[in-house]
């Protein structure tokens, strides 16, 4: 039963780091544009 609960606590201590970084990375406008990069991609104005 110790194995179990060791397994528990683990994956809840995990599961809140990866929640508190998706949070500070949200928070810090990582997800601001997500088309961004697809359009610089496709239309490219630099060639002439």
């Amino acid at each position: 039963m110790t194995p179990l609960l060791w397994l528990i606590a683990l994956s809840v201590f995990l599961g809140g780091g990866g929640l508190a970084l998706f949070l500070w990375a949200s928070r810090n406008g990582q997800y601001d544009d997500m088309d961004g990069a697809a359009q610089r991609i496709l239309f490219d104005d630099d060639r002439k």
